[in-house]
């Protein structure tokens, strides 16, 4: 008999983090006036922004990330990894910064 995929409480944590980013981006910003308190303010919403992407991305273990490392590091860099490296950098933007990225592509 085959099993239904797991379900989760709502919302979920990235659900959570969207929330709050949204709250403080769209109540609580627009009323600041102390600039110190907005700057703080506006790095807890990037973070929580991160924090969102990351929660969404997919998580898949490297453990040939480790061995390209250690291949690279005693010279024997194989055909393609620029181009997967730089993918990888990409995948990493994509989550801390898609502007940033976006600026590039």
């Amino acid at each position: 008999m085959a099993s239904d995929p797991p379900t989760y409480d709502r919302p979920t944590p990235a659900e959570l983090a969207e929330a709050v980013r949204e709250f403080l981006q769209e109540e609580i910003l627009p009323g600041l006036d102390d600039h110190r308190l907005k700057f703080r303010t506006l790095v807890a919403i990037n973070g929580l922004g991160i924090a969102e992407r990351e929660l969404r991305a997919p998580t898949t273990p490297r453990e040939e990330d480790w061995e390209l490392a250690q291949r690279i590091r005693a010279g024997d860099v194989p055909e393609g990894t620029v181009a997967l490296l730089k993918e990888q950098v990409a995948e990493k933007l994509r989550i801390s910064n898609p502007g940033y990225l976006a600026k590039y592509e």
